[in-house]
């Protein structure tokens, strides 16, 4: 199963970097945000699969913005705050968040209360097994590659590297945040050729679908293909 990207956003940067690091360490992918006002950016990019949301934000507010999701997305929203009352949680589920955390909060709990939230979408929601971009099929349970009908033979880490870009399609991600997901950030990282090499070795391997895999110059790699 491929990793989940978590949006957290909060002014506290101290807080935001303390509750990405207890993401990191359960697999989980994170983005970061410090106002509400650069969440949609972020949303409009690629695939994100929960948003850890702060009320409190000098710009647009946490209600506020979780209003705007809702108006075009259904994904998964925590919110945070300093608010314990009743009315300040009623208000928060009534515009649309799915769970509400109470300052200061238990890192771990929050993370299972996040768990708690995408087993249900995973309840509520059947995912291909197959994703499909013309000739190019990836079968996400059998972690297999087929280019018109022909098994792509990939390493682990090349069919890792694949798949993220994939599930982020049109999303631009530097060799860092690639390396960083694919070999952790635990990893040796030394320079980010090694991310080079595995996109070079894999546009070969996927022949006429290599050219799906995009350089950005300056910035570093997406996947940019035809879904069926």
């Amino acid at each position: 199963m491929s990793k989940k990207t978590i949006l957290v956003v909060d002014d506290e940067k101290e807080l935001v970097e303390l509750v990405s690091s207890y993401l990191i360490k359960e697999n989980y992918y994170v983005l970061r945000a410090y106002d509400g006002i650069d969440i949609f950016p972020l949303l409009q990019r690629g695939k994100v699969d929960l948003i850890v949301l702060d009320v409190m934000m000098p710009t647009m507010d946490g209600y506020t913005a979780c209003e705007k999701i809702r108006e075009k997305w259904t994904v998964p929203i925590i919110m945070l705050t300093a608010k314990g009352g009743e009315m300040d949680r009623v208000q928060g589920l009534k515009i649309g968040a799915d769970d509400y955390v109470v300052k200061p909060f238990s890192p771990k709990e929050l993370v299972a209360r996040i768990e708690a939230q995408l087993r249900r979408v995973e309840l509520t929601t059947k995912k291909p097994s197959v994703i499909r971009f013309d000739g190019l099929a990836i079968d996400l349970e059998g972690r297999t590659v087929m280019v018109d009908e022909q098994k792509v033979t990939l390493t682990r880490k090349e069919y890792d590297l694949l798949l993220y870009l994939v599930e982020h399609e049109k999303m631009v991600f530097s060799r860092e945040q690639i390396h960083d997901y694919v070999w952790g950030m635990d990893y040796e990282k030394g320079t980010f050729r090694t991310v080079d090499t595995h996109i070079k070795t894999l546009r070969i391997k996927l022949g006429k679908f290599g050219e799906c895999l995009k350089t950005v110059w300056g910035v570093g790699y997406k996947f940019e293909g035809d879904n069926e």
